[in-house]
C-alpha cells in the first residue's frame, strides 16, 4: 500500500504518543546519520534552519532533507570543510487505520468504529522557531552553507528560515 501524503500527518493534534516499549511494530527510522562533515574540526560560523510555525516533520523528510545538505556541501564546500547536524530526534509515532477498498469492502471492515489504527512511521514534534539543521563552516563557506540549508528547507513541510547562530560580524565584513 502506498505512503500517505505529509499533509495528513503535519499539525502537531492530541498528547504525545511515544512509548515504543509498549508497542511493536513500529518501522525503524530512516536517518542513517546525525553528524556528518568534520566532527573535529574547528569553525567559526554556524547557521542554522528553523522553523516557522509548530508541525510534525516525518523521519523520511528529514533524511531527504539531511542528503540533499550534505550533499551539495561536500560538492561544493569539500568533505573538511563543514559539520552538518541534525537536531531533532523522529520520536512521535504515526498510526494509520488501513481502509480496505474495492467491490465488497463495506462487508469486510468497520470503517471507524473502534479505529485506533497500526503504526505506520514515526514524525519528529518541532515547534515554532526551534533549530532542525545546524551547519558549521568558516566565513569563506558561509554562502554555501546558506545555500545547502535552503535546499534542506524544500524537503521538509513547514516554511523555515536560515539564521546565522555565531559568527555573525565575520560574515558580514
Amino acid at each position: 500500500m502506498a505512503r500517505k501524503p505529509a499533509k495528513m500527518y503535519r499539525r502537531v493534534t492530541g498528547p504525545a504518543y511515544t512509548r515504543k516499549y509498549y508497542m511493536g511494530g513500529i518501522p525503524g527510522s530512516k536517518i542513517s546519520q546525525y553528524d556528518t562533515g568534520n566532527l573535529s574540526g574547528d569553525f567559526k560560523v554556524a547557521v542554522s534552519l528553523t522553523t516557522d510555525e509548530p508541525c510534525q516533520i516525518r523521519h523520511i523528510a528529514l533524511e531527504a532533507a539531511r542528503i540533499a545538505a550534505n550533499r551539495y556541501l561536500i560538492k561544493s564546500a569539500g568533505r573538511l570543510n563543514f559539520r552538518l547536524k541534525l537536531r531533532v530526534y523522529p520520536h512521535q509515532i504515526l498510526r494509520e487505520n488501513k481502509m480496505a477498498t474495492g467491490a465488497g469492502a463495506d462487508r469486510v471492515q468497520d470503517g471507524m468504529r473502534r479505529a485506533f489504527g497500526k503504526a505506520v512511521s514515526t514524525a519528529a514534534r518541532v515547534s515554532a522557531d526551534q533549530r532542525v539543521f545546524t551547519v558549521y563552516v568558516n566565513p569563506a563557506n558561509f554562502p554555501k552553507a546558506k545555500e545547502a540549508l535552503r535546499r534542506a528547507s524544500m524537503k521538509v513541510p513547514p516554511p523555515c528560515r536560515v539564521i546565522v547562530d555565531e559568527g555573525l560580524e565575520l560574515v558580514e565584513a
